[in-house]
């Protein structure tokens, strides 16, 4: 019995393919390298010089296409995976924004945007910061004093920094944690001409991240200002009208 095991055993086993098998494969199946060009690739094609002091430009050439061929499908493949997760990012800003224009009220509004908002877009920190007095003003907001926003932002409305330290005025004890961070400015008045005065002062959305190229100057900019967009809307309804 052990006998029949050890010979099944030893048939199991893979036989050594060696280049006279190889040979009798190919003449058995010519067609091969057109089922498989990706094989095409990996041969080595023969000089047709012996000499030394002859240079094959055409196997130069053949090798320079061949690399030429392997840096194209390298910028294929990461194009793919960067519109992948571009979609993918779409998605979640989209969910975040609906979570947004949900919450029924400044508070709920609020915890959207410190819970969901980092959960969501895979980020540390999220917060609402605003030009107005600390004294009444809702838990979860950040007070900052007039011209800070400007300050921050110039006169654009979103800015982007990558291996930069955050304002510990805006971001408070997790600045130190922050590498790369982004500010988007939210003004109700502005976009709303309709809102009273008191629907809210100028302030800025403040997205952080520990990871210093999660935010870079050469990222689009176009979901943070509908982020920020939506946002504004949301502050012009919930704001708490002073008396």
């Amino acid at each position: 019995m052990t006998r029949k095991t050890e010979s099944a055993d030893r048939d199991a086993l893979p036989q050594r393919v060696d280049e006279d098998l190889v040979v009798a494969y190919l003449a058995e199946h010519p067609d091969l390298l057109v089922r498989r060009p990706e094989l095409l690739s990996k041969l080595i094609p023969p000089s047709r010089f012996d000499g030394d002091s002859v240079v094959d430009l055409q196997k130069v050439m053949i090798r320079r296409l061949t690399e030429e061929l392997e840096q194209m499908k390298g910028c294929a493949e990461h194009l793919i995976a960067t519109s992948r997760n571009n979609m993918s990012i779409q998605s979640r800003t989209h969910q975040v924004v609906m979570s947004m224009l949900a919450a029924g009220d400044l508070e709920t509004l609020l915890r959207v945007v410190a819970e969901d908002m980092p959960a969501q877009l895979d980020l540390d920190i999220a917060l609402l910061a605003f030009e107005t007095p600390s004294e009444g003003i809702p838990a979860g907001l950040v007070a900052m004093s007039p011209g800070s926003v400007e300050g921050a932002l110039g006169a654009g409305d979103v800015l982007l920094r990558s291996q930069r330290a955050a304002d510990p005025i805006i971001f408070g004890d997790a600045a130190t944690l922050i590498n790369s961070f982004a500010l988007a400015r939210v003004a109700p008045k502005r976009n709303n001409p309709r809102i009273a005065p008191a629907a809210g002062p100028i302030g800025m959305l403040a997205l952080g991240s520990r990871h210093d190229r999660t935010f870079h100057s050469s990222q689009g900019t176009e979901l943070l200002a509908f982020l920020a967009g939506a946002l504004e809307d949301c502050v012009s309804r919930w704001w708490p009208v002073s008396p």
